[in-house]
Protein backbone atom coordinates (compact mmCIF):
# COMPACT_ATOMS: atom_id res chain seq x y z
CA UNK A 1 0.00 0.00 0.00
CA UNK A 2 2.86 2.37 0.76
CA UNK A 3 4.29 1.90 -2.72
CA UNK A 4 0.96 2.87 -4.28
CA UNK A 5 1.31 6.19 -2.49
CA UNK A 6 4.88 6.56 -3.72
CA UNK A 7 3.64 6.59 -7.29
CA UNK A 8 1.27 9.43 -6.49
CA UNK A 9 3.78 11.86 -5.04
CA UNK A 10 7.44 12.33 -4.17
CA UNK A 11 8.63 10.52 -1.07
CA UNK A 12 11.82 11.61 0.61
CA UNK A 13 14.47 8.90 0.00
CA UNK A 14 15.27 8.57 3.68
CA UNK A 15 11.65 8.24 4.70
CA UNK A 16 10.66 4.79 6.02
CA UNK A 17 6.98 5.73 6.21
CA UNK A 18 6.63 8.13 3.31
CA UNK A 19 6.38 11.93 3.65
CA UNK A 20 4.60 14.17 1.17
CA UNK A 21 6.83 16.95 -0.22
CA UNK A 22 6.51 17.36 -3.97
CA UNK A 23 3.10 16.62 -5.26
CA UNK A 24 0.84 17.96 -8.04
CA UNK A 25 -2.37 18.53 -6.10
CA UNK A 26 -3.89 17.17 -2.93
CA UNK A 27 -3.95 13.46 -2.11
CA UNK A 28 -5.32 11.60 0.87
CA UNK A 29 -3.33 8.55 1.95
CA UNK A 30 -5.36 6.30 4.30
CA UNK A 31 -2.82 3.54 4.88
CA UNK A 32 -1.51 2.39 8.24
CA UNK A 33 2.14 2.99 8.98
CA UNK A 34 4.30 0.58 11.01
CA UNK A 35 3.99 0.78 14.79
CA UNK A 36 6.37 3.23 16.49
CA UNK A 37 8.79 2.81 19.35
CA UNK A 38 7.22 1.71 22.64
CA UNK A 39 9.04 4.63 24.27
CA UNK A 40 7.14 7.04 22.06
CA UNK A 41 3.64 5.73 22.53
CA UNK A 42 1.34 4.01 25.01
CA UNK A 43 1.34 0.25 24.53
CA UNK A 44 -2.24 -0.24 25.60
CA UNK A 45 -3.99 2.04 23.11
CA UNK A 46 -7.21 0.09 23.39
CA UNK A 47 -7.45 0.88 27.09
CA UNK A 48 -6.93 4.64 26.81
CA UNK A 49 -9.22 7.52 25.92
CA UNK A 50 -8.53 8.80 22.42
CA UNK A 51 -9.40 11.89 20.38
CA UNK A 52 -9.62 12.55 16.69
CA UNK A 53 -7.24 15.37 15.82
CA UNK A 54 -5.68 17.08 12.82
CA UNK A 55 -2.11 18.34 13.05
CA UNK A 56 -1.43 21.09 10.52
CA UNK A 57 2.24 21.32 9.49
CA UNK A 58 3.80 24.15 7.47
CA UNK A 59 7.28 23.35 6.19
CA UNK A 60 9.49 26.23 5.15
CA UNK A 61 12.80 24.34 5.40
CA UNK A 62 12.71 21.17 3.31
CA UNK A 63 15.98 20.02 4.82
CA UNK A 64 13.91 18.96 7.83
CA UNK A 65 12.29 16.19 5.75
CA UNK A 66 14.17 13.33 7.38
CA UNK A 67 13.43 14.51 10.92
CA UNK A 68 9.75 15.12 10.17
CA UNK A 69 9.41 11.71 8.61
CA UNK A 70 11.16 10.04 11.54
CA UNK A 71 8.64 11.58 13.93
CA UNK A 72 5.66 10.55 11.80
CA UNK A 73 7.10 7.04 11.60
CA UNK A 74 7.40 6.83 15.39
CA UNK A 75 3.76 7.78 15.81
CA UNK A 76 2.60 5.97 12.69
CA UNK A 77 0.27 3.53 14.42
CA UNK A 78 -1.98 6.46 15.41
CA UNK A 79 -2.16 7.94 11.90
CA UNK A 80 -5.49 7.58 10.08
CA UNK A 81 -4.40 9.47 6.97
CA UNK A 82 -2.45 12.39 5.56
CA UNK A 83 -2.96 15.11 2.98
CA UNK A 84 -0.27 17.28 1.45
CA UNK A 85 -0.16 20.32 -0.79
CA UNK A 86 2.82 22.34 -2.07
CA UNK A 87 2.41 26.09 -2.33
CA UNK A 88 5.08 27.06 -4.81
CA UNK A 89 4.29 30.78 -4.71
CA UNK A 90 5.54 30.93 -1.11
CA UNK A 91 7.94 27.95 -1.42
CA UNK A 92 6.30 26.06 1.44
CA UNK A 93 4.65 22.68 1.84
CA UNK A 94 1.53 22.13 3.89
CA UNK A 95 0.69 18.76 5.40
CA UNK A 96 -2.34 17.70 7.40
CA UNK A 97 -2.01 14.56 9.53
CA UNK A 98 -5.18 12.98 10.92
CA UNK A 99 -4.77 10.93 14.11
CA UNK A 100 -6.85 8.89 16.53
CA UNK A 101 -4.77 8.95 19.70
CA UNK A 102 -4.66 9.92 23.37
CA UNK A 103 -4.37 13.67 23.89
CA UNK A 104 -0.87 13.43 25.37
CA UNK A 105 0.33 11.57 22.28
CA UNK A 106 -1.15 14.20 19.93
CA UNK A 107 0.32 17.01 22.01
CA UNK A 108 3.75 15.37 22.12
CA UNK A 109 3.88 14.86 18.35
CA UNK A 110 2.69 18.39 17.59
CA UNK A 111 5.22 19.85 20.00
CA UNK A 112 8.14 17.89 18.58
CA UNK A 113 7.23 18.88 15.03
CA UNK A 114 6.87 22.55 16.00
CA UNK A 115 10.29 22.62 17.63
CA UNK A 116 12.05 21.73 14.37
CA UNK A 117 13.69 24.73 12.65
CA UNK A 118 11.64 26.02 9.76
CA UNK A 119 8.59 23.95 10.73
CA UNK A 120 5.34 25.16 12.30
CA UNK A 121 2.62 22.85 13.64
CA UNK A 122 -0.75 23.16 15.35
CA UNK A 123 -3.19 20.51 16.60
CA UNK A 124 -6.96 20.84 16.22
CA UNK A 125 -8.99 18.43 18.37
CA UNK A 126 -12.44 16.97 17.81
CA UNK A 127 -15.01 17.43 20.55
CA UNK A 128 -15.76 13.71 20.75
CA UNK A 129 -13.65 11.31 22.75
CA UNK A 130 -13.83 7.69 23.75
CA UNK A 131 -12.20 4.34 23.34
CA UNK A 132 -11.63 2.72 19.93
CA UNK A 133 -14.25 0.34 18.65
CA UNK A 134 -17.50 0.54 16.80
CA UNK A 135 -19.54 -2.08 18.59
CA UNK A 136 -19.72 -2.84 22.31
CA UNK A 137 -20.36 -6.55 21.74
CA UNK A 138 -17.50 -6.78 19.26
CA UNK A 139 -15.20 -4.96 21.64
CA UNK A 140 -16.14 -7.29 24.49
CA UNK A 141 -15.54 -10.39 22.38
CA UNK A 142 -12.21 -9.07 21.16
CA UNK A 143 -11.05 -8.58 24.73
CA UNK A 144 -12.17 -12.13 25.52
CA UNK A 145 -10.11 -13.41 22.59
CA UNK A 146 -7.06 -11.43 23.70
CA UNK A 147 -7.35 -12.92 27.18
CA UNK A 148 -7.23 -16.45 25.73
CA UNK A 149 -10.88 -17.39 26.14
CA UNK A 150 -12.43 -20.00 23.82
CA UNK A 151 -15.06 -18.14 21.85
CA UNK A 152 -18.47 -19.48 20.90
CA UNK A 153 -19.77 -19.54 17.34
CA UNK A 154 -21.90 -16.47 18.05
CA UNK A 155 -18.96 -14.59 19.51
CA UNK A 156 -16.91 -15.33 16.41
CA UNK A 157 -19.76 -14.18 14.17
CA UNK A 158 -19.91 -10.93 16.09
CA UNK A 159 -16.21 -10.33 15.44
CA UNK A 160 -16.33 -11.33 11.78
CA UNK A 161 -19.55 -9.73 10.59
CA UNK A 162 -19.37 -6.35 8.84
CA UNK A 163 -15.96 -5.11 9.99
CA UNK A 164 -15.42 -1.38 9.50
CA UNK A 165 -12.21 0.31 8.44
CA UNK A 166 -11.75 1.36 12.04
CA UNK A 167 -12.18 -2.25 13.19
CA UNK A 168 -9.51 -3.30 10.69
CA UNK A 169 -7.14 -0.59 11.82
CA UNK A 170 -7.51 -1.47 15.49
CA UNK A 171 -7.04 -5.20 14.86
CA UNK A 172 -4.03 -4.65 12.60
CA UNK A 173 -2.38 -2.56 15.28
CA UNK A 174 -3.02 -5.19 17.94
CA UNK A 175 -1.86 -7.99 15.62
CA UNK A 176 1.40 -6.22 14.73
CA UNK A 177 2.12 -5.47 18.36
CA UNK A 178 1.59 -9.13 19.26
CA UNK A 179 3.63 -10.40 16.31
CA UNK A 180 6.49 -8.00 17.05
CA UNK A 181 6.52 -9.10 20.67
CA UNK A 182 6.75 -12.76 19.66
CA UNK A 183 9.12 -12.59 16.68
CA UNK A 184 10.36 -9.02 16.40
CA UNK A 185 10.17 -7.12 13.13
CA UNK A 186 11.30 -10.16 11.18
CA UNK A 187 9.64 -11.69 8.14
CA UNK A 188 10.67 -15.28 7.45
CA UNK A 189 11.40 -16.30 3.86
CA UNK A 190 10.58 -19.79 2.58
CA UNK A 191 11.68 -21.16 -0.78
CA UNK A 192 8.63 -22.59 -2.58
CA UNK A 193 9.19 -25.50 -4.98
CA UNK A 194 6.05 -26.47 -6.93
CA UNK A 195 7.19 -29.89 -8.11
CA UNK A 196 4.06 -31.39 -9.69
CA UNK A 197 0.74 -30.09 -10.97
CA UNK A 198 -0.83 -33.52 -11.40
CA UNK A 199 -3.67 -34.08 -8.94
CA UNK A 200 -6.08 -36.94 -8.33
CA UNK A 201 -8.67 -34.58 -6.81
CA UNK A 202 -11.31 -32.55 -8.60
CA UNK A 203 -11.86 -29.59 -6.26
CA UNK A 204 -14.24 -27.17 -7.92
CA UNK A 205 -12.10 -24.08 -7.26
CA UNK A 206 -8.68 -25.36 -8.33
CA UNK A 207 -6.98 -24.84 -11.69
CA UNK A 208 -5.01 -28.11 -11.50
CA UNK A 209 -8.07 -30.27 -10.76
CA UNK A 210 -7.91 -33.62 -12.51
CA UNK A 211 -10.71 -32.86 -14.99
CA UNK A 212 -8.99 -29.74 -16.34
CA UNK A 213 -7.85 -31.09 -19.69
CA UNK A 214 -6.33 -27.73 -20.63
CA UNK A 215 -3.73 -27.77 -17.85
CA UNK A 216 -0.17 -28.24 -19.09
CA UNK A 217 1.01 -30.98 -16.75
CA UNK A 218 4.55 -31.47 -15.46
CA UNK A 219 6.58 -33.29 -12.83
CA UNK A 220 10.03 -32.37 -11.62
CA UNK A 221 12.57 -35.14 -11.24
CA UNK A 222 14.31 -35.75 -7.95
CA UNK A 223 17.45 -34.12 -9.34
CA UNK A 224 15.50 -31.06 -10.53
CA UNK A 225 13.99 -30.67 -7.06
CA UNK A 226 17.44 -30.96 -5.52
CA UNK A 227 18.82 -28.36 -7.93
CA UNK A 228 16.07 -25.94 -6.83
CA UNK A 229 17.21 -26.45 -3.25
CA UNK A 230 20.83 -25.82 -4.21
CA UNK A 231 19.92 -22.59 -5.93
CA UNK A 232 17.85 -21.55 -2.93
CA UNK A 233 20.59 -22.41 -0.48
CA UNK A 234 23.04 -20.19 -2.35
CA UNK A 235 20.51 -17.36 -2.12
CA UNK A 236 20.33 -17.85 1.65
CA UNK A 237 17.14 -19.89 2.05
CA UNK A 238 17.06 -22.26 5.01
CA UNK A 239 13.50 -23.52 4.58
CA UNK A 240 12.22 -25.32 1.48
CA UNK A 241 8.54 -25.95 0.82
CA UNK A 242 7.69 -28.86 -1.50
CA UNK A 243 4.20 -28.20 -2.82
CA UNK A 244 2.22 -30.19 -5.34
CA UNK A 245 -1.09 -31.74 -6.23
CA UNK A 246 -1.99 -35.15 -4.85
CA UNK A 247 0.03 -36.91 -7.53
CA UNK A 248 -0.07 -40.74 -7.26
CA UNK A 249 3.30 -40.93 -9.02
CA UNK A 250 5.00 -39.51 -5.95
CA UNK A 251 4.24 -42.47 -3.72
CA UNK A 252 5.70 -42.96 -0.26
CA UNK A 253 8.88 -44.57 -1.58
CA UNK A 254 9.66 -41.75 -3.99
CA UNK A 255 8.76 -39.04 -1.49
CA UNK A 256 10.82 -40.47 1.34
CA UNK A 257 13.82 -40.77 -0.98
CA UNK A 258 13.45 -37.11 -2.01
CA UNK A 259 13.10 -36.03 1.63
CA UNK A 260 16.16 -38.01 2.76
CA UNK A 261 18.28 -36.66 -0.09
CA UNK A 262 17.37 -33.05 0.66
CA UNK A 263 17.95 -33.43 4.40
CA UNK A 264 21.27 -35.18 3.83
CA UNK A 265 22.61 -32.41 1.61
CA UNK A 266 21.06 -29.58 3.64
CA UNK A 267 20.94 -30.75 7.27
CA UNK A 268 20.65 -27.19 8.58
CA UNK A 269 17.46 -26.54 6.59
CA UNK A 270 13.82 -27.11 7.45
CA UNK A 271 11.65 -29.02 4.97
CA UNK A 272 7.93 -28.35 4.64
CA UNK A 273 5.57 -30.59 2.67
CA UNK A 274 2.28 -29.51 1.13
CA UNK A 275 1.07 -32.53 -0.80
CA UNK A 276 -2.44 -33.13 0.46
CA UNK A 277 -4.31 -35.84 2.31
CA UNK A 278 -2.46 -39.07 3.13
CA UNK A 279 -2.89 -41.97 5.50
CA UNK A 280 -1.10 -42.05 8.84
CA UNK A 281 1.59 -44.48 7.68
CA UNK A 282 2.58 -42.06 4.90
CA UNK A 283 2.85 -39.12 7.27
CA UNK A 284 4.91 -41.30 9.63
CA UNK A 285 7.27 -42.27 6.81
CA UNK A 286 7.77 -38.67 5.72
CA UNK A 287 8.42 -37.58 9.30
CA UNK A 288 10.95 -40.34 9.87
CA UNK A 289 12.68 -39.39 6.62
CA UNK A 290 13.19 -35.87 7.97
CA UNK A 291 10.20 -33.70 7.04
CA UNK A 292 9.71 -30.94 9.61
CA UNK A 293 6.44 -29.24 8.66
CA UNK A 294 3.26 -29.98 6.79
CA UNK A 295 0.76 -27.55 5.25
CA UNK A 296 -2.79 -28.81 4.67
CA UNK A 297 -5.42 -26.10 4.41
CA UNK A 298 -8.76 -27.35 5.62
CA UNK A 299 -10.48 -24.84 3.21
CA UNK A 300 -13.66 -24.69 5.29
CA UNK A 301 -14.74 -26.18 8.63
CA UNK A 302 -18.44 -26.28 7.70
CA UNK A 303 -19.67 -29.62 6.27
CA UNK A 304 -22.25 -28.16 3.92
CA UNK A 305 -19.83 -25.58 2.62
CA UNK A 306 -17.16 -28.25 2.16
CA UNK A 307 -19.53 -30.29 -0.02
CA UNK A 308 -20.21 -27.19 -2.11
CA UNK A 309 -16.49 -26.80 -2.83
CA UNK A 310 -15.49 -30.45 -3.29
CA UNK A 311 -16.73 -33.60 -5.05
CA UNK A 312 -18.53 -36.29 -3.07
CA UNK A 313 -15.50 -38.56 -2.68
CA UNK A 314 -13.76 -35.97 -0.51
CA UNK A 315 -14.73 -35.40 3.12
CA UNK A 316 -14.11 -32.72 5.68
CA UNK A 317 -13.96 -35.38 8.36
CA UNK A 318 -10.96 -37.04 6.71
CA UNK A 319 -9.18 -33.74 6.14
CA UNK A 320 -9.57 -32.75 9.77
CA UNK A 321 -8.37 -36.21 10.85
CA UNK A 322 -5.24 -35.70 8.74
CA UNK A 323 -4.50 -32.44 10.52
CA UNK A 324 -4.85 -33.98 13.96
CA UNK A 325 -2.61 -36.88 12.88
CA UNK A 326 0.06 -34.45 11.69
CA UNK A 327 -0.02 -32.70 15.06
CA UNK A 328 0.28 -36.04 16.88
CA UNK A 329 3.33 -36.99 14.81
CA UNK A 330 5.20 -33.85 15.78
CA UNK A 331 4.98 -31.85 12.57
CA UNK A 332 4.78 -28.11 12.68
CA UNK A 333 1.31 -28.19 11.20
CA UNK A 334 -0.45 -25.67 9.01
CA UNK A 335 -4.16 -25.29 8.27
CA UNK A 336 -6.11 -22.48 6.61
CA UNK A 337 -8.82 -21.41 4.21
CA UNK A 338 -9.75 -19.12 1.33
CA UNK A 339 -11.74 -15.96 1.89
CA UNK A 340 -14.70 -15.33 -0.40
CA UNK A 341 -15.39 -18.80 -1.79
CA UNK A 342 -18.91 -19.42 -3.15
CA UNK A 343 -21.31 -20.14 -0.29
CA UNK A 344 -19.06 -18.66 2.41
CA UNK A 345 -20.87 -16.72 5.13
CA UNK A 346 -20.07 -15.18 8.48
CA UNK A 347 -21.25 -18.45 9.99
CA UNK A 348 -18.87 -20.61 7.94
CA UNK A 349 -15.99 -18.23 8.70
CA UNK A 350 -16.89 -18.47 12.39
CA UNK A 351 -16.65 -22.26 12.05
CA UNK A 352 -13.19 -21.83 10.53
CA UNK A 353 -12.02 -19.72 13.43
CA UNK A 354 -13.53 -22.14 15.95
CA UNK A 355 -11.65 -24.99 14.33
CA UNK A 356 -8.35 -23.10 14.28
CA UNK A 357 -8.76 -22.18 17.94
CA UNK A 358 -9.32 -25.85 18.74
CA UNK A 359 -6.52 -27.24 16.50
CA UNK A 360 -3.94 -24.62 17.48
CA UNK A 361 -1.83 -25.08 14.34
CA UNK A 362 1.70 -23.71 14.17
CA UNK A 363 0.98 -22.20 10.74
CA UNK A 364 -2.18 -20.74 9.17
CA UNK A 365 -2.54 -19.92 5.48
CA UNK A 366 -5.31 -17.47 4.55
CA UNK A 367 -5.73 -15.89 1.14
CA UNK A 368 -8.54 -14.49 -1.00
CA UNK A 369 -10.43 -16.83 -3.31
CA UNK A 370 -9.39 -16.18 -6.91
CA UNK A 371 -11.30 -17.87 -9.76
CA UNK A 372 -9.70 -19.96 -12.50
CA UNK A 373 -11.16 -19.90 -16.00
CA UNK A 374 -11.22 -23.70 -16.33
CA UNK A 375 -13.19 -24.47 -13.17
CA UNK A 376 -16.91 -24.54 -12.32
CA UNK A 377 -16.34 -21.34 -10.30
CA UNK A 378 -14.88 -19.38 -13.21
CA UNK A 379 -17.65 -16.76 -13.12
CA UNK A 380 -17.51 -16.22 -9.36
CA UNK A 381 -16.19 -12.98 -7.90
CA UNK A 382 -12.82 -12.89 -6.19
CA UNK A 383 -12.61 -12.76 -2.42
CA UNK A 384 -12.36 -9.45 -0.59
CA UNK A 385 -8.80 -8.37 0.22
CA UNK A 386 -9.90 -6.17 3.12
CA UNK A 387 -11.72 -9.04 4.82
CA UNK A 388 -8.70 -11.29 4.23
CA UNK A 389 -6.45 -8.81 6.02
CA UNK A 390 -8.95 -8.46 8.84
CA UNK A 391 -9.03 -12.23 9.35
CA UNK A 392 -5.23 -12.39 9.28
CA UNK A 393 -5.23 -9.96 12.19
CA UNK A 394 -7.82 -12.00 14.06
CA UNK A 395 -5.75 -15.17 13.62
CA UNK A 396 -2.65 -13.42 14.96
CA UNK A 397 -4.55 -12.21 18.02
CA UNK A 398 -5.98 -15.70 18.58
CA UNK A 399 -2.66 -17.53 18.04
CA UNK A 400 0.05 -15.05 19.08
CA UNK A 401 3.04 -17.21 18.07
CA UNK A 402 1.59 -18.57 14.82
CA UNK A 403 3.67 -18.50 11.64
CA UNK A 404 1.36 -16.56 9.34
CA UNK A 405 2.12 -16.19 5.61
CA UNK A 406 1.26 -13.21 3.47
CA UNK A 407 0.22 -15.50 0.63
CA UNK A 408 0.88 -15.44 -3.10
CA UNK A 409 -2.89 -15.12 -3.62
CA UNK A 410 -2.87 -11.95 -1.52
CA UNK A 411 -0.04 -10.57 -3.63
CA UNK A 412 -1.97 -11.48 -6.78
CA UNK A 413 -5.25 -9.95 -5.64
CA UNK A 414 -3.81 -6.56 -4.66
CA UNK A 415 -0.79 -4.53 -5.56
CA UNK A 416 1.55 -4.70 -2.56
CA UNK A 417 -0.82 -7.27 -1.07
CA UNK A 418 1.94 -9.12 0.71
CA UNK A 419 3.19 -5.92 2.32
CA UNK A 420 -0.38 -5.24 3.44
CA UNK A 421 -0.47 -8.78 4.86
CA UNK A 422 2.61 -8.10 6.97
CA UNK A 423 1.03 -4.87 8.23
CA UNK A 424 -2.00 -6.96 9.24
CA UNK A 425 0.09 -9.39 11.32
CA UNK A 426 1.69 -11.86 8.89
CA UNK A 427 5.37 -12.79 9.24
CA UNK A 428 6.11 -15.28 6.42
CA UNK A 429 6.48 -14.91 2.65
CA UNK A 430 7.30 -17.69 0.19
CA UNK A 431 9.17 -16.64 -2.97
CA UNK A 432 9.14 -19.15 -5.81
CA UNK A 433 12.19 -21.39 -6.32
CA UNK A 434 10.57 -23.55 -9.02
CA UNK A 435 12.27 -23.68 -12.45
CA UNK A 436 11.20 -20.73 -14.56
CA UNK A 437 9.70 -22.91 -17.29
CA UNK A 438 7.08 -24.45 -14.97
CA UNK A 439 6.05 -21.54 -12.74
CA UNK A 440 3.20 -20.49 -15.00
CA UNK A 441 1.96 -24.09 -15.22
CA UNK A 442 1.21 -24.37 -11.49
CA UNK A 443 -1.86 -22.22 -11.97
CA UNK A 444 -4.31 -22.73 -9.12
CA UNK A 445 -6.08 -19.48 -10.08
CA UNK A 446 -5.84 -16.94 -12.87
CA UNK A 447 -3.12 -14.26 -13.07
CA UNK A 448 -0.96 -15.84 -10.38
CA UNK A 449 2.19 -13.81 -9.81
CA UNK A 450 5.37 -15.79 -10.43
CA UNK A 451 7.87 -13.10 -11.46
CA UNK A 452 9.01 -9.85 -9.89
CA UNK A 453 9.28 -9.91 -6.10
CA UNK A 454 7.47 -13.24 -6.09
CA UNK A 455 10.53 -14.89 -7.71
CA UNK A 456 13.24 -16.06 -5.32
CA UNK A 457 15.88 -14.56 -7.61
CA UNK A 458 14.57 -11.09 -6.75
CA UNK A 459 15.06 -11.51 -3.03
CA UNK A 460 16.78 -8.13 -2.81
CA UNK A 461 13.71 -6.34 -4.15
CA UNK A 462 11.48 -8.25 -1.75
CA UNK A 463 13.75 -7.29 1.14
CA UNK A 464 13.58 -3.65 0.05
CA UNK A 465 9.79 -3.70 -0.09
CA UNK A 466 9.64 -5.11 3.43
CA UNK A 467 12.24 -2.64 4.68
CA UNK A 468 10.08 0.19 3.31
CA UNK A 469 7.33 -0.76 5.77
CA UNK A 470 9.70 -1.24 8.69
CA UNK A 471 10.42 -4.99 8.55
CA UNK A 472 13.47 -7.15 7.92
CA UNK A 473 13.48 -10.32 5.82
CA UNK A 474 15.38 -13.23 7.35
CA UNK A 475 16.24 -16.50 5.64
CA UNK A 476 16.92 -18.72 8.66
CA UNK A 477 14.74 -21.75 9.45
CA UNK A 478 12.17 -19.62 11.21
CA UNK A 479 10.69 -22.38 13.33
CA UNK A 480 7.59 -21.94 15.47
CA UNK A 481 8.60 -20.86 18.96
CA UNK A 482 7.51 -24.19 20.49
CA UNK A 483 10.04 -26.00 18.28
CA UNK A 484 13.06 -23.84 19.00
Amino acid sequence: MARMCMRAYFVHPAAPGGLIFEFPGAFFCPFRLPPGSPKERKVALEESSTRIAVIGIIIEDRRQAEKINALLHQYGSYVIGRMGLPYEKKQVNIISVVLDAPMDVISALSGKLGRLPGVSSKALYSKASGTPGTNTEKEKNLKALESGEILSREQWKSLIKDPTKEDSRILAEKACRIRDRQYGKRVFIRGLIEFTNYCRNDCYYCGIRRSNCHASRYRLTGEEILECCRSGYELGFRTFVLQGGEDPYFNDERMTEIIRTIKKEFPDCALTLSIGEKERKSYEAFRQAGADRYLLRHETADDDHYRLLHPAEMSLRHRKACLYTLKELGYQTGAGFMVGTPGQTADTLAADMEFLQELKPEMVGIGPFLPHHDTPFRHQSAGDVGLTLYLLSLVRIMLPDVLLPATTALGTAAQNGREAGVLAGANVVMPNLSPGNVREKYLLYDNKICTGNEAAENLRDLSSSMSAIGYETVTDRGDHKKFI
